[in-house]
């Protein structure tokens, strides 16, 4: 079961889902719109590893904008903080963000329960498109979850994403044991 937008504000005044800013405009019928953060990243090697710890570039979208081009992956960060602890939350791109040709994610578009973070976007674009900080990028959409949850990611001692920032984070597959 998705919420709707009722669901999602009974939620915000219980604690369990914060969002941080909250912009009461944003809530739709059933989901939640997140912006574009101030920054951008790159990673600093054409061929990335997937055993070795991949460095990014980080840089501040200039106020005129930033021109994204396709064969580039991008790492975005949304502007808004969340926190989700009873729910699973999705993020998918606005409809009017994938006519420009924009993709805000490649695989990581949901969440765990107990995620609380900024999101990072895998951003590729298929036509060269002008992109803007602050812009809607995403919507997050919250399922309800069936059963007693043992492990919430914001409490896992192997997560790798538990430190709040406001830019992009890199992929930390290096970390896990395979």
């Amino acid at each position: 079961m998705i919420l709707t937008d009722k669901q999602i504000l009974e939620e915000i005044e219980k604690g369990t889902i914060l969002v941080e800013p909250f912009n009461r405009a944003c809530l739709g019928t059933n989901s939640y719109d997140v912006h574009l953060g101030r920054y951008l990243a790159t990673y600093k090697d054409e061929v990335l590893d997937a055993r070795k710890h991949n460095e990014i570039d980080v840089f501040e979208i200039p106020e005129d904008g930033y021109v994204l081009k396709p064969g580039r992956l991008y790492l975005g960060v949304t502007k808004e903080y969340t926190e989700t602890h009873a729910h699973v939350p999705f993020l998918e791109g606005k409809s009017s963000v994938g006519r420009l040709g924009i993709d805000i994610h490649a695989t990581a578009g949901k969440g765990d329960v107990g995620f609380c973070n900024t999101w990072t976007l895998e951003i590729s674009v298929s036509q060269p498109v002008r992109i803007y900080y602050n812009m809607p990028i995403g919507q997050l959409i919250y399922f309800e979850v069936k059963g007693g949850i043992e492990n919430y990611y914001n409490t896992k001692q192997n997560a790798k994403y538990n430190n709040r920032t406001i830019t992009p984070v890199e992929s930390m597959m290096w970390m896990n044991e395979w």
